[in-house]
């Protein structure tokens, strides 16, 4: 089951039929029996007819209260790759370590308003010279720690700017328009399925310049175990979204420019487009 916000309402869409609730979002999203309502809503009430036209010319972005945090070096992909970028200013161990440690490395993505949706732009830095997409899945979890739904996220990612130092990491993260995630939430009666695969497309002019996948099955980390760590002596009123690392580096010689066009498509959930502006 899918839900979607949007400004006429929240739309659930299930068995290829369409619901609307006129509930709060933040009331909405942050209950631990999140299935269990959607279910609800779906036998109380009657199909609409409108649903794809609500969803596409009236969509928002998925978050309105939440913060979005995010944890790193989660794929081996991601290992090496921060490694390589760190490597000549002597950080590139300091990636080898939090990789094989128990406690994740985790960090303050963006609030609410710097976020972004589906179909808006994203930004790179002015003072950035090498920027990459990161394409992640990313969990929708309740106030009390618990993961009830599940969406796409873009953690746009300075590269540059981590390299040259790994304390820069804020300023290569969080800046406006450094995080995208949408389009929709998709929530089940279960755990995700391990055998979902995350792929990015970037096009530029028309033409694809770069393209990767992988499984979420490379994930080394339990996601229930880096919610664990973020949720210690921290609270969230009204639940946070969590992106849970990138398994998809492309290599030193790319980097995003103005106009490219970034999808992620993520199994189960659909696909995030989002261009550079």
């Amino acid at each position: 089951m899918k839900i979607y916000r949007t400004s006429k309402g929240i739309v659930l869409h299930a068995e290829g039929k369409y619901y609307l609730s006129d509930a709060s979002w933040d009331e909405f999203i942050n209950d631990d029996s999140l299935f269990q309502k959607c279910k609800s809503v779906v036998s109380q009430n009657q199909p609409i007819e409108n649903g794809p036209e609500l969803i596409s010319d009236h969509l928002l972005k998925p978050i309105e209260n939440q913060e979005i945090w995010a944890t790193g070096v989660t794929y081996y992909n991601s290992k090496m790759g921060r490694q390589e970028e760190a490597k000549e200013a002597g950080g590139g161990d300091f990636y080898e370590r939090v990789y094989n440690a128990a406690r994740p490395e985790l960090f303050f993505k963006s609030t609410a308003a710097r976020a972004v949706g589906h179909l808006d732009k994203v930004a790179i830095r002015e003072d950035s010279t090498w920027d990459v997409p990161e394409p992640e899945l990313t969990l929708c979890i309740t106030s009390t720690g618990k993961i009830v739904g599940y969406t796409i996220g873009n953690d746009m990612s300075s590269r540059s700017i981590e390299g040259e130092n790994p304390l820069y990491l804020p300023q290569a993260k969080n800046y406006d328009r450094s995080a995208a995630i949408g389009p929709c939430i998709y929530v089940s009666d279960g755990p995700f399925p391990q055998d979902s695969k995350i792929y990015l497309e970037i096009v530029r002019g028309g033409k694809t310049v770069f393209s990767g996948e992988i499984g979420i099955d490379q994930i080394v980390r339990k996601f229930e175990d880096i919610v664990q760590y973020l949720y210690k002596h921290t609270t969230y009123p009204h639940g946070c979204f969590l992106m849970t690392g990138t398994g998809i580096v492309p290599g030193a010689d790319f980097t995003l420019a103005q106009d490219d066009e970034v999808n992620i498509t993520i199994d189960n959930i659909g696909t995030l487009t989002n261009t550079i502006g």
